[in-house]
């Protein structure tokens, strides 16, 4: 096992990587251009809101430094990660220009540096890059040769916000990219000796690990997007309920049950933006790219067709409030999330709105001005709502008491998009709509005995 790593990169997906491997016993040192982010990797204290991060930065006590320098990192480190933001272009491809950069400054080290040293991108890259752009900058300026005086592998992780930790150290699968044998089997050693399972491995050359990456996220958005066209087709049936046919489904091995929830529209930072560069990449080549693109389609549509719901089920006057900006529990990223843009496809109808979400509302504070209101809870959030929607099933939310989501005059619209306030069904005082069910229909009452 190689005795020391460096992360380039201290953010979402950087500074718990680090603070894991360290914990897992590896000698580890974060680099960031951010000071703020430095220090406190260095003082052991979170530089980013990710549960468990705190804990594992205690076990990592000893074994992780900071730094921001990469010239010291490569020196005092066998492999280095480069864990940088690759932002989407105007087509959907993802760029290189935070990437590049650290590339020139590793370039530089390598150059005076005489040990074997393994470069490995994990910021998802268009295919091509890693053995392209990325190569050729560490090439020129090192005046070394991938492959043969230093190892460069494309290795992305297949990681949630919110559960980072966990998923780097028990990944479903390993993936790498490798500019020859040497540099994937260094790679290999390392993972298999900080991960807590034993998960396959699929090595292969560096493009086709590229495309392997985008690929995973595609399929899964269109798998969630099949789900969601079954909960709204549920919804239409007197009688039916999604969950029990994706339950029915899943244990068909073919299928699996994974990402089979049929709720809402897909968000995040990885989803769509992997789904958006493989239709890119389609176009680019000149291979069809239908099914991406009417995956995103579709997704994009869910947030229309959920603010049209809202809309029918609005009082003169009332105001809807929504319950989640962020894209999932546990994090505080509000990007593509879909709470957020109900929030703002509400606030260009013209509907008042009001909304709460536990840890990211400077992130949507951001994004959304003064359109819509932001609660301080989100029991006031729904005592000031007519119609309100659970668009992100944060636990908090769902141990709010019956009696908190009723109201004394008409009953109070709960529209649940994940199906998880089942004990609102026979609550008074409120019209519970579940959907992905065949009770959304205007004649379905609940607090009352249906009509």
């Amino acid at each position: 096992m190689p005795t020391s790593v460096s992360v380039i990169g201290l953010g979402k997906l950087g500074a718990p990587m680090v603070a894991a491997m360290a914990a897992r016993g590896v000698l580890a040192i974060g680099v960031d251009s951010d000071s703020a982010k430095v220090d406190a990797i260095a003082r052991g204290v979170p530089p980013i809101f990710e549960p468990r991060l705190a804990e594992t930065l205690i076990l990592a006590q000893g074994r992780l430094t900071a730094t921001h320098s990469i010239e010291d990192a490569i020196r005092d480190s066998d492999i280095t990660f480069i864990v940088v933001a690759t932002p989407a272009d105007a087509d959907g491809s993802f760029s290189l220009r935070y990437v590049l950069p650290v590339c020139e400054a590793i370039g530089r080290a390598l150059a005076s540096k005489r040990d074997y040293h393994l470069v490995a991108l994990t910021s998802t890259v268009m295919p091509g890059s890693t053995g392209g752009d990325v190569r050729d900058t560490l090439e020129k300026i090192s005046h070394k040769r991938a492959g043969k005086d230093f190892g460069l592998c494309y290795s992305p992780e297949f990681i949630a916000l919110g559960s980072v930790i966990r998923d780097f150290l028990n990944p479903d699968f390993l993936l790498i990219g490798e500019s020859d044998a040497r540099a994937g089997a260094l790679l290999e050693s390392l993972y298999q000796s900080v991960c807590e399972n034993r998960p396959p491995v699929a090595r292969m050359n560096l493009v086709n690990a590229e495309i392997a990456k985008l690929a995973v996220n595609t399929y899964v958005t269109t798998k969630i997007s099949f789900a969601n066209m079954l909960a709204g087709l549920c919804e239409k049936v007197p009688g039916a309920n999604v969950d029990v046919v994706t339950g029915a489904i899943g244990l068909d091995s073919r299928i699996g049950g994974k990402y089979l929830k049929g709720a809402i529209s897909y968000g995040g930072p990885c989803f769509p933006r992997d789904n958006v560069a493989l239709i890119a990449l389609a176009d680019r080549v000149g291979a069809s790219s239908d099914l991406p693109r009417a995956t995103h389609e579709f997704n994009r549509a869910q947030i229309h067709r959920l603010a049209d719901t809202v809309q029918q089920h609005l009082g003169a006057g009332e105001a809807a409030g929504i319950l989640g900006l962020t894209y999932k529990p546990n994090t505080d990223v509000t990007e593509q999330a879909a709470g957020l843009l109900l929030a703002q496809e509400l606030a260009k109808r013209n509907v008042r709105t009001i909304a709460f979400d536990p840890e990211g509302r400077a992130h949507a504070s951001r994004t959304l001005g003064d359109k819509v209101h932001l609660a301080a809870s989100a029991e006031e959030c729904i005592a000031q709502s007519g119609v309100i929607v659970l668009a992100t099933p944060w636990a908090e939310f769902l141990a709010i008491p019956g009696e908190r989501w009723a109201r004394n005059s008409s009953p109070r619209v709960v529209i649940d998009c994940w199906r998880a306030l089942k004990h609102l069904e026979s609550a008074k005082g409120i019209r519970y709509l579940s959907l992905g069910t065949g009770i959304v229909r205007e004649e379905s009452v609940l607090g009352g005995a249906a009509q």
